[in-house]
């Protein structure tokens, strides 16, 4: 991952073209800088295990038949190359480069690195969080809700939700639109830098990684009904928190109004 950021982003940031941004959807650009990570990522990392698949955010967006291989019983990495691609294009921070990988349904390790802190996350089940090198622990402690401070990204929620949190969204301490990097999100719950985050678009690229982060260090990740956040099932909504006493006092000031 250092390798990649090292030859095929952090050369290009603030030094993109015209020609070297495109708009892949509405309101969604992908740079040479993508592409170019994923294809060295995908190389390598089935090379590093051999008859791995691939499941990139660049190569769905080409192919969404590859979302197929998240179900796969062969061993699967989900590769974001570059999180953050709207600041990356704008010559700003935060970015990141992400990879998990998934055996038979179950996130076994996930990667987050901020190629311009040098500074990289790594989460496996059943044996803790660690960023920068340090073991790292998300807060135990509650919070009440008036002094809560965390993300609702509100850009792709419904309406008729939007409307519906409106009330428990007015008594939170502060709430913040976030950072357009889930690669800066989930790593600032665990540092303590905010203690909670609402996202509508669940796509595994962008939150496969993080998940396994928050809930080595202690949090919580789940879908808005409780249930837990399984990548295959194309659901939206998922609450992230620093702890469960936490996401329980903000889930129930979203969805219930208290």
């Amino acid at each position: 991952m250092r390798r990649v950021a090292e030859t095929a982003i952090l050369p290009v940031f603030r030094k993109l073209g015209e020609s070297d941004v495109l708009e892949k959807a509405p309101g969604e650009v992908v740079t040479v800088a993508d592409r170019e990570a994923e294809k060295i990522l995908e190389s390598e990392l089935r090379r590093l295990l051999p008859g791995s698949q691939v499941v990139g955010e660049e190569g769905v967006a080409a192919d969404p038949g590859v979302l197929d291989r998240l179900a796969d019983s062969r061993p699967v990495w989900i590769v974001d190359p570059l999180d953050g691609t709207a600041n990356f294009a704008a010559g700003r921070e935060p970015f990141a480069v992400m990879v998990a990988l998934r055996r038979a349904g179950v996130t076994e390790a996930s990667w987050i690195l901020d190629p311009v802190a040098d500074s990289l996350a790594v989460a496996r089940a059943g044996a803790g969080a660690r960023i920068g090198g340090e073991a790292v622990r998300a807060t135990p402690e509650a919070v009440p809700l008036e002094a809560l401070r965390g993300v609702l990204g509100t850009r792709f929620l419904p309406p008729e939700l939007r409307e519906r949190m409106r009330h428990g969204v007015a008594r939170i301490g502060e709430v913040l639109s976030g950072q357009h990097c889930a690669g800066r999100e989930y790593p600032d719950i665990v540092l303590g830098r905010q203690q909670f985050a609402l996202f509508w678009r669940t796509l595994p690229w962008d939150h496969v990684p993080g998940a396994l982060l928050v809930q080595e260090a202690g949090g919580v990740a789940r879908r808005l009904d409780g249930g837990p956040y399984d990548p295959c099932d194309g659901r939206k909504g998922l609450l992230v928190a620093a702890n469960e006493r936490i996401w329980t006092v903000v889930h129930d000031a979203l969805m219930n109004g208290g």
